[in-house]
């Protein structure tokens, strides 16, 4: 990410008006940083799977019989029905801006994940109500930094909290 605020910076820079050029490389950075996320969330499923299977660590039994791969499925199909979604729409580019927010999309998957990961805790909704208030921060500093639109931001959290509901519902 880091290196996209880089290189859009760079970009920003040397043109003064638009750029088809300017506009292929800066999308071309944000595909790689999305590329450079779903590897390693790929990755370090693959590298703590087994670990959260080991039914000798008392302390990670209840994250053990949480669906995690259903987590995982939930996150990815979202991803891809937001860029579905924003190449239908033409607002924005698949993986930059528009309509819906990717980035809200995600963080209400989330809290709809970990929602139903609680299952009966005691705790399930003080955690439920924390997860849900930082998939809203998540969704004002979308708005905030003018990237999105209050509707955007909200179809994003409708389509992360919808997609995730109904695999929960039929999978869990």
């Amino acid at each position: 990410e880091m290196i996209n605020s880089a290189l859009e910076s760079a970009i920003d820079v040397a043109t003064t008006s638009f750029d088809p050029h300017a506009k292929l490389g800066k999308d071309i950075a944000a595909g790689a940083v999305l590329i450079a996320t779903v590897n390693a969330v790929a990755i370090g499923y693959l590298v703590f799977a087994r670990r959260l299977s080991d039914p000798s660590s008392r302390l990670l039994d209840r994250v053990r019989n949480a669906p995690i791969d259903l987590t995982l499925i939930a996150l990815v199909l979202t991803i891809i029905v937001v860029i579905a979604t924003k190449a239908l729409t033409g607002r924005g580019t698949p993986l930059r801006g528009g309509l819906p927010s990717g980035h809200a999309a995600l963080a209400f998957a989330g809290w709809m994940a970990a929602t139903y990961i609680l299952g009966d805790n005691r705790h399930r909704f003080l955690i439920s109500t924390l997860t849900f208030i930082m998939a809203l921060l998540v969704a004002q500093t979308r708005v905030e930094s003018g990237v999105h639109s209050l509707l955007e931001v909200a179809y994003g959290g409708l389509i992360g909290a919808i997609v995730t509901l109904v695999l929960f519902q039929a999978f869990a």
